[in-house]
């Protein structure tokens, strides 16, 4: 068996997943003629030219653009079963998705339309694919805490089928600080925290998100290793965070893949786990961040293993439903030999 077949059949999870970064541009095309919307790209091939970034900043202004194709109940669930599609291919069993409301209301689209398209799919893909998965709202930090709590506002219809809520957008100039006020507020209202943190900002950003918002995890916090207290008090309390290779090196955060510091975040004792964070833009899926960075840096089955049980024991699902998928990890690698 090749390490690609391995991985294939390797249970896993996603906790890194920004489900409007999946819009394929196939899919882009199609929801513009469906929707009347006219595209600033002639062809598919236009837009894949355009996937050429050296930054975030470079990413979201693409990101934004592409978002406004989503107009309609039906456009969420179908982005959503495209992507569902692909994950269950990977071996994924579990995904925790984040949405971005603000991208959507913000051009009129009701709250309640992007929620009843994404939990249409949600259902659909645990029925037919076996998928099952969880939503993740974020604030887009760019924007103010006002426009926030807003949001979140918007949300209470909804907070028994959202699981929790996250920070994302442009992170330098933006640190978790900004939010420590809603993010008590989600946290009151029972829901899970997370937060994007030290990618491109510096080491403090993690230690905001850890002390004033008290997240539940981190997503990236690459840059937590230039922090040797940091990475020490990560490792003592079991901090899982969300790494998304194929992302780091499209958005120029590292440089080489060969370089990137998951191997390394293992060896330390780091809760990392493999994800794919906005997979239409940065060239792979779930699959493809497995295979690529486990070639790239010679990661080790047990590596592999380990990697896998971490995305289901970092997951918000209840503790009955982690160690059944441990339990399925252990009865494969058992089964491969």
């Amino acid at each position: 068996m090749t390490d690609a077949d391995f991985i294939r059949g390797l249970p896993k999870a996603e906790l890194h997943l920004h489900i409007e970064g999946s819009l394929e541009p196939e899919l882009m095309f199609e929801l513009a003629r469906r929707n009347g919307i006219d595209l600033p790209f002639k062809t598919v091939e236009e837009v894949r030219a355009a996937y050429a970034f050296s930054n975030l900043q470079d990413f979201l202004d693409i990101y934004y653009q592409g978002a406004g194709v989503l107009i309609a109940e039906r456009d969420f669930h179908d982005l959503a079963m495209a992507y569902f599609r692909r994950v269950a291919a990977d071996g994924c069993k579990h995904v925790e998705l984040f949405f971005d409301p603000q991208t959507h209301t913000d051009r009129g689209v009701a709250f309640g339309t992007v929620m009843d398209g994404l939990l249409a799919g949600m259902a659909e893909a645990e029925r037919d694919l076996g998928v099952t998965s969880s939503l993740i709202l974020c604030f887009l930090r760019h924007l103010d805490e006002d426009a926030a709590f807003a949001t979140l506002k918007d949300a209470e219809p909804y907070l028994d089928r959202i699981a929790g809520v996250g920070l994302d957008s442009s992170e330098v100039g933006h640190p978790p600080s900004k939010f420590a006020r809603v993010f008590a507020a989600a946290r009151a209202r029972g829901l899970k925290v997370v937060a994007h943190a030290g990618e491109e900002g510096p080491p403090e950003y993690v230690w905001e998100a850890l002390d004033i918002l008290h997240v539940d995890r981190i997503d990236h916090g690459n840059r937590a290793l230039e922090d040797e207290a940091l990475v020490k008090r990560l490792v003592a309390e079991g901090m899982t965070l969300t790494v998304c290779p194929l992302s780091n090196l499209k958005l120029c955060v590292v440089d080489d893949l060969k370089s990137h510091p998951l191997k390394r975040m293992l060896r330390l004792g780091l809760k990392a786990t493999l994800n794919s964070d906005d997979p239409a833009y940065f060239g792979g899926y779930l699959g493809e961040n497995w295979t690529q960075t486990a070639a790239a840096l010679g990661l080790s089955r047990d590596e592999l293993v380990t990697l896998a049980k971490n995305s289901f024991t970092g997951s918000f699902l209840p503790k009955e439903a982690v160690e059944r998928r441990l339990a399925e990890i252990d009865a494969y690698v058992a089964g491969v030999g």
